[in-house]
């Protein structure tokens, strides 16, 4: 059975050792099997308070990274650039101490960055990217943790917004079973690729992750997106990894705004996480032997 998890933005931001016991008891006490952790500045979270989290909770770790203002691996300063290797690097170590097995995020520019590219323009910025990631992922490589690139929607970024455009810039560093892979969100497939489905089959052997939520940024399920299809595509491609609910508090202000998170998405944010997981359950096991 896949592991269904969910982000804890759903109800906080920043994410820190104060807030985990409590936190990912209320995840495990719901029912999930996994949690996506955001590291949102280094030291936020530690090994020994997350491990022990962990252990009391049984949930599997994902860990996500955020791209926050000034994060940016292409047409930047060089100080910029290795700030934000090192916050990668950071997040490599704690998924490396808490087991967790990937890093997932949009590791290219900061989120909400937008910018016109010409073809030579956009050539170029893919090279840098290459060079400015070839360090972390060999980082990743020797700390046994994959990266998964997550592309955005056009709103979000004007330099990777569909799974075609992130396996081009990454180019060689793009191997199967690689240190580097594609994490994917349903939310952004919607807005940016012709099929969510063939999206995930053009990924194929690279994904490493999914996030999935409603097409509005809500609870999975009763939307617009064709769900049976999206699985269908994940079994093509032997996707065995977990399946996390990707939303947001609308309470907080710095990752509302990033977010576009103008409303509440449920009547309540345990509201949006009970429907969502009960929707994906059902879904995952349909077909399954008792």
């Amino acid at each position: 059975m896949r592991p269904l998890g969910i982000n804890t933005w759903v109800w906080t931001s920043p994410l820190t050792d104060a807030d985990l016991p409590g936190l990912l008891r209320h995840v495990s006490d719901l029912g999930f099997d996994a949690v996506e952790l955001p590291l949102e500045n280094v030291g936020d979270l530690t090994p020994a308070a997350v491990t022990t989290a962990l252990a009391d909770t049984g949930l599997r770790p994902y860990v996500v990274g955020a791209m926050a203002p000034g994060r940016d691996l292409v047409d930047t300063d060089p100080a910029s650039v290795r700030a934000t290797q090192d916050y990668l690097r950071g997040c490599l170590d704690l998924a490396h101490a808490i087991g967790a097995p990937a890093v997932c995020g949009p590791f290219y520019a900061a989120t909400g960055r937008v910018w016109r590219l010409t073809p030579q323009a956009r050539e170029s910025a893919y090279r840098q990217w290459r060079e400015h990631l070839a360090p972390v992922v060999e980082h990743a490589a020797a700390a046994g943790v994959r990266i998964g690139i997550e592309p955005l929607n056009r709103y979000e970024t004007s330099l990777v917004n569909t799974v075609e455009q992130a396996m081009t810039g990454l180019g060689d560093l793009l191997q199967e079973g690689g240190a580097v892979g594609l994490a994917l969100d349903s939310y952004h497939l919607n807005i940016e690729e012709r099929s969510s489905a063939d999206a995930v089959r053009r990924a194929g052997r690279h994904l490493v992750h999914l996030q999935v939520c409603g097409n509005d940024r809500g609870a999975p399920g009763g939307d617009q997106t064709d769900w049976p299809a999206l699985l269908d595509a994940l079994d093509e491609v032997g996707y065995r990894g977990a399946l996390a609910i990707e939303s947001f508090t609308a309470d907080n202000a710095s990752i509302a705004t990033a977010a576009s998170i103008w409303r509440p998405l449920a009547a309540t944010q345990d509201d949006l996480a009970r429907t969502g997981l009960a929707f994906l359950r059902d879904l995952t096991t349909q077909g399954e032997t008792p």
